[in-house]
């Protein structure tokens, strides 16, 4: 008998199969809650009326603490006009899904968070404590800084908003204290026909640097800049289009100059870790009697030997002879104009965020939003938080993934 073969299915199809791609989830409601900061000497505020009434008309609801614009100038009358909630009790305000904060989170905002919510604010490394780290990472938080969001140009556009404001206000300010009024040397910043300008040391190049630089020549200074990266004051000379007279810090070069100038200001800008002290107090004393420092780089230690933090209500001390100006928050000195940069940012990504589906749907497509992460669901993802307060580190990216 033969043996019978068994059948071989040979029924594969080589039609072309439809790709299957990523569908974008649908737009979000959000609900916003702004609290009223108590951080010290903080005025600004996250979003103004301007932006909530944007917010507002496209389908979000707002909840903001009474009297939350105070410091900015801005009324509880205006934020109802624009639609938005009023809550007088602040506990109301943190149980929104989504908080938005123009000051850290401090320690009496913790016992307020809610499970899995989402906080945007700065995060401010040189204060941040690890306690408030394990308590934001037990409650599941997912939490931006305002530091470290990046827009499609790749630059920080919060950061660099608050630095251009830092750099033009501080040669106003430097103005102000020259005055006989404020105990200075009586002359006026910039001169007049006829008598030699004054002389304005810049000690850093930055954004900072480029902005008093800016309204310094403005004024009819002649500025001197220094910074030890090449490239930042090529860009600089670029930038302004004009010719400045420039330098690598060389310690005595460095003192040379401070020597004979009317205004010494520091704007070195430092990633992590302190700002190096660039000017001992043998330079500062070696000054002119009268003359202004402004340390600008305060909030990360200074880079004035001499230098000690003061406070919009003090802003200023007498060493040596010499005027110095060490607030650490420049811009909350400017609330409104700070407030609307910050508004100018945080609004439309805000609407991004709704369009997305969610924060975490907008992480999913945007890498510039995900530069801004450093906790996703009670997971730290800042390797330098985790180092610094040894916590644990999870890679956001893996995170991310494992969710599809």
């Amino acid at each position: 008998m033969a043996s019978v073969k068994p059948l071989i299915s040979t029924s594969f199809s080589y039609e072309t199969l439809e790709e299957t791609l990523d569908i974008k989830a649908q737009g979000k409601q959000l609900y916003i809650g702004i609290p009223k900061e108590t951080a010290f000497q903080e005025n600004r505020i996250a979003l103004t009326p301007e932006g909530v009434s944007v917010l507002v008309s496209n389908g979000h609801k707002v909840t903001i603490e009474s009297l939350a614009g105070e410091g900015s100038k801005y009324s509880d009358r205006d934020y109802s006009e624009a639609g938005a909630e009023i809550e007088f009790k602040r506990e109301e305000v943190f149980k929104a899904p989504l908080l938005v904060k123009s000051a850290p989170v401090v320690e009496e905002d913790l016992p307020l968070l809610q499970m899995g919510q989402t906080i945007i604010s700065p995060i401010h490394l040189s204060a941040m404590k690890g306690e408030f780290l394990q308590k934001m990472m037990e409650k599941k938080v997912t939490a931006l800084s305002f530091e470290n969001l990046k827009d499609q140009s790749g630059t920080y556009p919060i950061v660099r908003s608050m630095s251009e404001i830092a750099g033009a206000a501080i040669m106003l300010i430097a103005g102000q204290y020259l005055g006989c009024a404020n105990d200075g040397k009586g002359v006026l910043l910039g001169g007049i026909s006829g008598i030699p300008p004054t002389k304005v040391i810049i000690i850093g190049a930055g954004v900072v640097g480029e902005f008093a630089t800016r309204t310094a020549l403005a004024l009819g200074a002649s500025v001197k800049v220094f910074d030890n990266n090449v490239y930042r004051l090529k860009r600089l000379q670029n930038n302004l289009g004009v010719r400045v007279w420039t330098s690598v810090i060389e310690p005595k070069i460095l003192a040379k100059q401070l020597k004979t100038c009317e205004v010494a200001v520091g704007a070195l800008s430092s990633e992590f870790g302190r700002t190096p002290i660039l000017v001992s107090e043998e330079m500062v004393a070696a000054m002119r009697t009268g003359s202004v420092i402004i340390d600008v780089s305060i909030d990360r230690g200074g880079c004035f030997e001499t230098s000690e933090i003061t406070s919009h209500e003090q802003p200023t001390f007498v060493k040596h002879g010499i005027i110095h100006y060490c607030v650490p928050n420049i811009p909350s000195g400017f609330a409104r104009t700070a407030s609307q940069a910050i508004s100018n940012v945080l609004m439309p990504l805000l609407l991004n965020v709704s369009d997305e589906g969610g924060v975490e749907e907008m992480a999913w497509h945007d890498f510039n939003l995900r530069n801004g992460i450093y906790m996703y669901k009670g997971h730290l993802t800042n390797f330098y938080l985790s180092q610094r307060f040894d916590l644990k580190y999870t890679d956001l990216n893996l995170l991310i993934a494992s969710r599809r």
